[in-house]
């Protein structure tokens, strides 16, 4: 391991960059907060106080220009990743971005080639693949721990927008509010199945169906009122894979229960394991594991390295998994080890959500492709 600090820059100052992104850097000692970039240089400027982040910009094109700045996270609203990242990579830049990585498969697909192409390094935010408890069941699968894999089930829910006064987040510009927009599914599901992927491997068909729990919300942008909007809050799939493996996966917005509300179960021939990331009584997440000659699940607990440094399992999940996905990026690229969470991925969750959605609007199963897009 190489004693060399990688420079990153912080595209976006909100909340999750406060909360998640931030902390994670901070608490490297391989990574070095060179700059951060915010419209709103105040809130530039408070963050770059609290984490020791040396330079502040307001336009995204002068970080790009700062030759200290070897990575750049972008964490910034929905519709700016896909044209941050190109500009990232036309700098020549490494770079991590938020999810999702862009609003159809073939524009994800696309940015994944451009990177690879310009030769940098590539990860997306996929906060869970970071979960010890969900790194231990891919290794589990990995290893033949858990056998031949028969049923996975994926869950990814909370009661983030049960109350219909929470503001409704980033609602795709043009939508017609009038008709079913997906939301619950692409802010959660692009998540949960790339997790599900990651460990059972690629996707064969799908079916769905989505609906609209709570007709009426405030929506951010749009006053203090509640407005009708026809926003899919929650979603139900079902999957076959290429393994043979059956899956059932639902995401929801009015599903009560802590955030994250990440469940993941596994079942194979020799074993099953169940991951569930909600935080409860000030615990991150949970592992259970049982077999066939041992069939009530035990709890398993993780031992002290599968945690980054000086977090355990009460620390705030958005920091304890951030940590672990940029204790991996940056080492990936200092140590030039395999890539893993690349934007390839990204697209390949992205092509997932994008057949879900079919299915449901054509009320059939959807094939979905079998090889890497040209």
């Amino acid at each position: 391991m190489s004693t060399k600090r990688l420079g990153v820059g912080v595209l976006g100052a909100h909340a999750w960059a406060e909360k998640a992104h931030l902390p994670g850097y901070a608490a490297y000692e391989r990574a070095r907060l060179v700059a951060i970039c915010d419209l709103i240089p105040e809130r530039a400027q408070a963050m770059a106080q609290r984490f020791g982040i040396e330079r502040v910009y307001t336009d995204p094109h002068e970080l790009l220009a700062d030759p200290e700045v070897e990575m750049v996270d972008i964490c910034t609203p929905t519709d700016t990743h896909l044209p941050l990242s190109y500009a990232v990579i036309e700098a020549g830049k490494h770079v991590l971005c938020e999810k999702p990585l862009a609003r159809e498969a073939k524009d994800a697909f696309a940015v994944a080639r451009a990177a690879q192409e310009r030769g940098v390094r590539t990860k997306l935010g996929f906060t869970f693949r970071y979960s010890p408890a969900i790194r231990q069941i891919q290794k589990w699968i990995a290893d033949g721990t858990l056998g031949q894999i028969f049923h996975v089930h994926g869950l990814e829910q909370n009661s983030q927008f049960l109350d219909p006064y929470f503001p409704l987040r980033q609602v795709p510009e043009g939508a017609d509010w009038n008709r079913l927009i997906p939301s619950s599914i692409v802010g959660y599901g692009s998540h949960l199945l790339d997790l599900v992927r990651w460990c059972v491997g690629e996707y064969k068909s799908v079916a769905s169906t989505m609906r609209n729990f709570v007709p009426e919300r405030v929506v951010r942008g749009y006053g203090d009122n509640l407005q009708r909007i026809e926003v899919e809050d929650g979603a139900v799939a079902i999957a076959e894979f290429v393994s043979g493996a059956h899956g059932m996966l639902q995401t929801s917005y009015v599903a009560v229960g802590n955030y994250p509300g990440v469940e993941l179960r596994v079942y194979g021939s020799k074993g099953a394991a169940v991951a569930r990331l909600v935080t409860e009584f000030g615990v991150a997440e949970t592992l259970h594991f049982a077999t066939p000659d041992e069939v009530e699940f035990k709890p398993v607990e993780l031992p002290a390295s599968a945690y980054p440094p000086g977090t355990d399992l009460h620390t705030p999940w958005p920091e304890l998994y951030y940590r672990n996905l940029v204790r991996h990026f940056v080492d990936e690229i200092l140590d030039d080890t395999p890539a893993e969470c690349t934007f390839y991925d990204g697209a390949k969750s992205q092509e997932a959500v994008d057949a879900i959605v079919q299915a449901h609007l054509e009320r059939r199963w959807v094939d979905l492709p079998q090889e890497n897009p040209s």
